[in-house]
């Protein structure tokens, strides 16, 4: 586990755009069982390719999307374990994987992005990828 303030800015990058964190496992839980409408949930991650492409890509796709999900929320691998764990168990039958984005529509994951999609790959190619999953699953916000 990393120490709580080398985390703080990474989890800023995601919360500064409106993402809710999750930090627990109850948090997880509540969250996955009262889901409607969509959601894109991150694996917040320390490593390069979150920093580089994970994040900056996810950022960019919702500012350039016509579309946004419902709601946003993160874990931080490495940070909230627990709460980790328990949003893994709704990414199954995927293993685990951080960083990672999954859109789950009305608490079905419908489309995930793992850290093999992730790494190696640009922001913008991150972000345009996003960008069609958020045209696909999501509607748009004046619909």
């Amino acid at each position: 586990m990393y120490p709580p303030h080398l985390l703080t800015p990474m989890r800023e990058d995601l919360t500064s755009v409106g993402f809710e964190e999750l930090t627990t496992a109850d948090d997880v839980v509540n969250t996955m069982e009262n889901a409607e409408g969509t959601m894109l949930v991150v694996v917040n991650s320390v490593c390069g390719c979150a920093a580089g492409a994970a994040r900056p890509g996810v950022k960019a796709a919702l500012a350039a999307s016509p579309v946004k999900p419902d709601k946003m929320v993160s874990v931080f691998a490495g940070g909230d374990l627990e709460a980790t764990a328990k949003m893994r168990e709704y990414f199954l039958p995927y293993p685990p994987s951080s960083p990672a984005i999954g859109i789950f529509k009305d608490g079905d994951l419908v489309h995930f992005i793992e850290r093999h999609h992730i790494e190696g790959r640009s922001a913008q190619m991150i972000a345009q990828h996003l960008e069609m999953a958020l045209e696909e699953f999501c509607t748009p916000a004046n619909a």
